[in-house]
């Protein structure tokens, strides 16, 4: 089972002071920062998504230099994957479909997709697709009978199905190197089958199922429980955004190679609860407002409703007190107490019954990742891009060590 992590420029600075919360004076990002594989050996996923879509569409966050770096070393020099130790990383190339999903049509055509792919040297590359957001489950005896699919998801199904048969023909006409996949779009478990049956009928045998990322479990299941009735004995499946490790026991027999997914990376800072990962249980992360930093905090300072000298002084006793737990310089309440306090100046919710269970762990000693044995509990911190993108690396580790358990289980 191959877990691609979708790129988004997310890297790390290995030189970061912790301690003055600065970055060193000739730090170079594209050339001194380090993605997840480079900090963590092996690497905490089989490959990396990229999509066209975050090089050079709308809100892309490439700089001009660095897509034109891309576009002339290729995929695999750009993100230094034959440089990091272990098994050799694949590269997955995608549209980026929900970037233009309120669009009438994508905004590439099949020619440039192909091009790109084949000229930065992917190993795997996606047809054109336009997301269809909606479902309607199939109509079976205790449920009424199925509604009709709106006209403007049939098109979509059959944009994207003639897109995919035109990739098909310019994939083979300039000979490109990598593999293609197919896109089936449904919002049904029988018009996904209905895609698949014609994916099959192209010549596709390996086929990106989109659409999915909103769907409940079970009704992921129930698209996968239908497409198996139709699928050729050779064709297996890339699931786009989902993980659902749920699943996982399962995917074997449905079919399913490999899955793309950023969820536990993005836990570490999005999440309100579950930003640190154990292998038995998750944590919230200890949040550490900056008052400096914070852009809501800084427009009470601005309106008077906030001392900023006394925030600082009380931010900074948070750090303190964290640091000397973590060198077992003080008991567990010196911490709780410092952030018990920041939090009420700040009229943050009482989080203390959270902070306790994660202080009193300490999990980070226990994980044997590179970013824990590192930076030790600035890990569990909740307090901009260094520590959260740490964190977000770390739950890719874990998550990836947890998915294989899975699967040897089953």
């Amino acid at each position: 089972m191959d877990f691609f992590f979708p790129d988004s420029q997310d890297q790390i600075d290995p030189s970061y002071d912790f301690k003055r919360e600065a970055s060193s004076l000739d730090r170079v990002r594209q050339r001194d920062d380090r993605y997840a594989h480079e900090v963590i050996s092996p690497a905490p996923y089989t490959g990396i998504l990229l999509s066209k879509a975050l090089v050079d569409g709308p809100g892309s966050k490439y700089t001009f230099a660095q897509r034109h770096r891309l576009y002339r070393h290729g995929v695999r020099r750009f993100f230094r994957l034959d440089a990091c130790e272990g098994p050799p990383l694949a590269t997955l190339g995608d549209c980026g479909a929900f970037n233009y999903v309120r669009e009438e049509k994508p905004p590439y055509s099949v020619e440039e997709v192909v091009d790109f792919y084949d000229e930065c040297g992917f190993d795997y590359g996606i047809s054109v697709d336009h997301v269809i957001l909606g479902y309607i489950p199939d109509a079976t005896e205790v449920v009424r009978p199925l509604r009709e699919a709106p006209q403007e998801w049939i098109d979509r199904q059959e944009l994207t199905l003639e897109y995919a048969a035109e990739f098909l023909r310019r994939h083979k006409a300039i000979n490109a190197s990598f593999t293609p996949l197919g896109v089936a779009q449904g919002w049904s478990p029988t018009s996904y089958a209905h895609a698949v049956q014609v994916l099959q009928q192209m010549g596709y045998s390996f086929i990106a199922l989109g659409g999915m990322v909103p769907l409940k479990t079970a009704e992921i299941e129930a698209c996968l429980r239908a497409i198996e009735d139709v699928r050729h004995p050779e064709t297996h499946f890339h699931l786009l955004g989902i993980t659902r490790t749920e699943l996982v026991k399962h995917y074997e027999r449905y079919g399913v190679a490999s899955f793309d997914s950023t969820s536990p990376f993005r836990q570490a800072f999005k999440d309100d609860r579950d930003n640190y990962y154990g292998p038995e249980r998750k944590y919230l992360a200890i949040r550490v407002m900056q008052i400096d930093a914070n852009n809501r905090l800084k427009r009470r300072v601005l309106a008077g409703e906030l001392d900023q000298n006394k925030g600082r002084g009380l931010e900074r006793g948070c750090l303190d007190a964290l640091a000397a737990y973590d060198r077992d310089e003080c008991s567990i309440e010196t911490p709780l107490e410092a952030l018990a306090t920041y939090d009420n100046f700040l009229g943050e919710p009482d989080r203390q019954a959270e902070y306790w269970r994660t202080l009193h762990d300490r999990p980070w000693r226990a994980c044997p990742c590179a970013i824990c044995q590192d930076v030790g509990i600035d890990v569990v911190i909740f307090r901009g891009t260094e520590r959260n993108k740490r964190r977000g690396f770390h739950n890719l580790f874990v998550f990836n060590n947890l998915l294989h358990k899975e699967l040897a289980a089953a």
